[in-house]
């Protein structure tokens, strides 16, 4: 999974992001056709705190109201799981992620690249 919206910030800006608020935040989407359904994360989203989660999401909920109810039986149980999901604002992984980047680079290590992020 990549982290989207990190790139050029230190892992000391991101603590300072986080305690003001920020999060990282993964979504849930489903695709089903006929007897497959498949439910699976977005991307890892970094949201400001001044950033809205439920708007970030919207295009995983679209997803899922397009084309995640069509498979049985799990479409619409998946479908149904993914829109509380996504309405709730995705799922919270801040702690996890942070304690990932710190332990993989001194906090005052320059930037996070594009590269350290896929």
């Amino acid at each position: 999974m990549k982290i989207k919206n990190i790139e050029g910030l230190s892992v000391l800006q991101l603590q300072d992001e986080v305690n003001r608020g920020a999060k990282f935040v993964v979504y849930q989407y489903c695709i089903s056709v006929l007897v497959l359904t498949f439910k699976r994360p977005s991307d890892i989203y970094f949201i400001p705190a001044d950033g809205n989660r439920l708007t970030k999401g919207l295009p995983f909920t679209l997803i899922s109201v397009l084309l995640g109810w069509w498979g049985i039986p799990w479409g619409p149980i998946y479908t149904i799981g993914s829109l509380v999901k996504n309405f709730g604002g995705g799922k919270d992984i801040t702690q996890e992620i942070m304690n990932s980047l710190v332990a993989h680079q001194p906090l005052d290590e320059a930037t996070i690249t594009k590269e350290a992020t896929t």
